[in-house]
């Protein structure tokens, strides 16, 4: 079987007569979704290249012109693995990788205006509003100036996804799920988290339901059009 069929038609195979985990799997797939719509352009090299070899150099305000962004959705659970799958994607394709819980706490930490009211939003038990959280992500891929988003944890339920559309006026070109089998979790965060009070296997427990909850509409929204890649780690 030629290797670019096999890569697409029989991943599993791919990946163990190749030697790669599931993970590069999907950046090999990352790069052939970007490679095969180059070549439906008419310009296989510029455009697939594009993506992962843009100019980083452009300044504040790059966003807002630049019609070429390449945004990825990663989500999964807690203990999925993809953490450890967005540094590989930014160590290898340069991405810039964007954390929607990592933002929320250091606009807290800031001790800006914006800050404070976060932390008392949180504080009384309230959910940050999406608006929100799109906006410090807004402000985060206009001030990099680069044009590849991977996009951690987020959106985490339909009110997110639509604000992320409406706010940003683009749509992610594709997402990564790593689907992880809840008891692996759950053994992943204790073994790394040893020693917190929260991180109990009753209170992971409720927080893997709350995420499939949650995350399930997003998910089958983005499976029908056909830009979800689903993965175990």
């Amino acid at each position: 079987m030629p290797r670019l069929v096999e890569l697409v038609y029989n991943p599993i195979h791919f990946a163990s007569s190749h030697c790669c985990s599931l993970g590069t799997w999907i950046l090999h797939m990352i790069f052939l979704d970007l490679t095969l719509a180059s070549l439906k352009q008419g310009a296989y090299s510029l455009k697939a290249w594009k993506f992962f070899c843009a100019d980083s150099s452009k300044g504040a305000g790059y966003f807002s012109k630049e019609k070429n962004l390449f945004i990825t959705f990663v989500l999964g659970g807690p203990g999925s693995g993809k953490g450890t799958q967005c540094a590989k994607i930014v160590e290898n394709f340069g991405y810039t990788h964007l954390s929607a819980g990592e933002l929320l706490r250091r606009e807290i930490a800031s001790n800006s205006e914006d800050g404070a009211m976060l932390l008392d939003t949180i504080k009384e038990g309230k959910i940050v509003p999406s608006e929100v959280t799109v906006k410090l992500i807004q402000k985060e891929m206009e001030s990099c100036g680069n044009c590849k988003f991977l996009i951690d944890g987020f959106p985490r339920n339909e009110e997110n996804r639509i604000a992320f559309e409406q706010i940003i006026g683009a749509e992610p070109n594709n997402v990564l799920f790593f689907d992880c089998p809840e008891e692996e979790m759950i053994k992943r965060v204790l073994s790394r988290n040893e020693g917190r009070v929260d991180d109990n296997i009753d209170t992971i427990r409720k927080r893997l339901k709350v995420f499939a909850a949650s995350h399930h509409p997003v998910i089958e929204h983005y499976s029908k059009k056909g830009k979800l890649y689903k993965g175990a780690q």
